[in-house]
């Protein structure tokens, strides 16, 4: 089974979403393409490129693993929108993996992604090439899998700054 993970932002800017909308579901359907024994889909969930992600994915016939940072982990999602669409997601996973961290902390976020990093043949992160804004950040997991030797594909567009 291949296996394809995810980091990225949240907040993604409204006029590049169709974007990396596009770059996730051609990068899915490549992998999914042709791939005996099926695709695994990792992602946490979260609001932003995680949950876009995981809709493509599933929708590409991809197996997903919703890897959850921690324990209170749904109490950090402030828009009742994005927590419906976590919830909706969750119950849509193959397979569910709870990091041990009773709350949310950058030590959960961080390692959530790289459990995704480690479990996965590529990487794809929606990412603006900035450094992580806390431990466990985008930019952080991109440099860890890198580290790993990992393939990362990154997906963003010159010029287009992040709220």
């Amino acid at each position: 089974m291949k296996r394809i993970g995810v980091t990225g932002h949240r907040d993604i800017p409204h006029g590049l979403h169709a974007h990396v909308r596009a770059a996730i579901h051609t990068a899915v359907l490549a992998a999914v393409r042709g791939q005996e024994g099926g695709v695994e889909a990792l992602s946490s969930l979260a609001a932003g490129a995680d949950q876009l992600f995981a809709d493509i994915a599933l929708a590409c016939g991809a197996e997903l693993t919703a890897v959850i940072p921690s324990g209170d982990y749904e109490d950090g999602f402030s828009d009742p929108e994005e927590l419906a669409r976590y919830h909706w997601l969750r119950k849509r996973a193959s397979r569910e993996v709870r990091m041990d961290y009773p709350r949310s902390t950058d030590e959960a976020y961080y390692a959530a992604g790289t459990y995704i990093a480690d479990h996965c043949d590529r990487l794809l992160a929606v990412w603006d090439g900035r450094p992580a804004r806390g431990l466990g950040g985008t930019g952080d997991i991109v440099h860890y899998a890198r580290g790993l030797g990992k393939p990362v594909t990154v997906i963003w567009r010159a010029g287009v700054e992040r709220p």
